[in-house]
């Protein structure tokens, strides 16, 4: 069971959320969607909205959802990494991810999250633009994170709702 709380009211540390417990970008509706792991990505505000920003290569399978759709989740597991072996390592094109983590989806016309997840964020996609290594700064990210090409999309977009596991 979730309960929804107030955007505001969310006072996990992102950096460490992000970064260390890793998230799944979920794209699509309860008639198709793709899911991925990631470790990039902030949240603040822009435009005046509570807004979160994420990066996926265009070529992944759930960039194809990102783009036919109007929303996105983000959802966090905790501790448990075995699906992120899997939503990292295989792609939606070749395999059920669903099937492979034992994940049980809740899905509607909109969006796609998972009953296993201690955290849910529903993201309503605002702004998709590729990254461009034209208006790098710092070069050294390009030789570090890009050698072999493979610039990413960014994807911002406002959260509209944050569920919290019950009990977690």
């Amino acid at each position: 069971m979730f309960r929804d709380i107030c955007v505001r009211d969310f006072k996990e540390n992102v950096i460490e959320l992000i970064s260390k417990e890793y998230m799944l970008i979920t794209a699509g509706n309860k008639d198709g969607y793709n899911m991925m792991t990631a470790s990039w990505g902030f949240m603040g505000e822009m435009w005046g909205e509570d807004s979160v920003a994420v990066v996926v290569r265009p070529e992944r399978y759930t960039m194809d959802f990102i783009e036919s759709s109007d929303y996105f989740t983000l959802t966090f597991f905790g501790d448990n990494k075995d699906i992120h072996k899997v939503c990292g390592s295989k792609s939606g094109r070749n395999v059920d991810k669903t099937a492979l983590t034992g994940l049980s989806p809740v899905a509607n016309d909109n969006y796609v999250y998972f009953k296993e997840a201690r955290l849910v964020l529903i993201i309503k996609k605002k702004y998709v633009q590729p990254m461009d290594k034209q208006f790098l700064i710092d070069k050294s990210i390009d030789e570090k994170w890009y050698k072999n090409g493979g610039w990413h999309n960014l994807i911002i977009g406002s959260i509209e709702r944050i569920y919290v596991k019950e009990n977690a």
